[in-house]
């Protein structure tokens, strides 16, 4: 077993245009993610904090820090997922997300799982 095979945690999104609550001639996009956070790990590991970035078609950059997520420090067991969805607004009808988790494992050992890029897109806008 290789040392960071200890400390595995894949995240994977999926966005969704919320029409409703969006206003596009106020330059108001709101979109749901959902996050599926699998710990592929052979340690139980702790989301302790998360640091988003999010940045719209005029490269304006939103960053988020803060702890856990929906209000949670979710405690992840070995080959657990754990999954949530939570929301944003941007001015544009497209824009992209990322960041990173900050966890930590049963024994101590801290480090970041890191949440690729995925992108935030009203319908028919991108092919």
């Amino acid at each position: 077993m290789k040392a960071d095979d200890k400390y595995r945690v894949e995240v994977n999104v999926k966005s969704a245009y919320i029409e409703a609550q969006s206003d596009p001639k106020s330059d108001r996009y709101v979109f749901a993610y959902t996050v599926t956070i699998s710990n592929k790990g052979h340690l139980p590991a702790q989301l302790m904090t998360r640091h988003w970035i999010i940045t719209d078609a005029n490269d304006r950059v939103q960053e988020v820090r803060g702890e856990g997520v929906v209000g949670e420090q979710p405690l992840i067991q070995p080959q657990g997922i754990y999954q949530y969805t939570s929301g944003t607004v941007i001015e544009t009808p497209v824009g992209t997300m990322d960041g990173s988790y900050q966890m930590v494992a049963e024994d101590g050992t801290r480090f970041d799982a890191k949440i690729p890029t995925f992108t935030l897109s009203t319908p028919k806008t991108l092919h």
